[in-house]
């Protein structure tokens, strides 16, 4: 089993930059691949992005790609997701999840483990 732990959201202006950490515990984290979803308020948890357990492969959202990106440190148990020219839109709740599957993937339901969430709010 893994905990995760998120940190790093905030309120932040439109076209600024957050970076989001996840910490794991336990000594099993690059078994995991990991995913970075968010929930707006009356929507849906959606994908947001994904790396594989050795981090040489990752998936983004079209929403997403090309302004964030995220990166993994299986030394530290952590996985990361800077966030550049942020919008309104970003505005969510932003969760880690842990998947025992192989692959990456872009469904909740692949995902065995999260975290509590760290809220982003983007002002315009």
């Amino acid at each position: 089993q893994v905990q995760l732990v998120e940190s790093g959201g905030g309120l932040v202006q439109a076209g600024g930059s957050l970076r989001l950490s996840c910490a794991a515990s336990g000594r099993s984290f690059s078994r995991y691949a990991m995913g970075w979803f968010r929930q707006a308020p009356g929507k849906e948890r959606e994908f947001v992005t994904a790396i594989s357990r050795s981090g040489g492969n990752t998936d983004y959202a079209d929403s997403v790609k090309g302004r964030f990106t995220i990166s993994r440190d299986n030394d530290k148990n952590t996985v990361y997701l800077q966030m550049n020219s942020l919008k309104p839109e970003d505005t969510a709740v932003y969760y880690c999840a842990a998947s025992t599957a192989w692959g990456i993937w872009r469904s909740t339901v692949s995902y065995d483990y999260w975290g509590q969430g760290t809220q982003v709010t983007v002002s315009s």
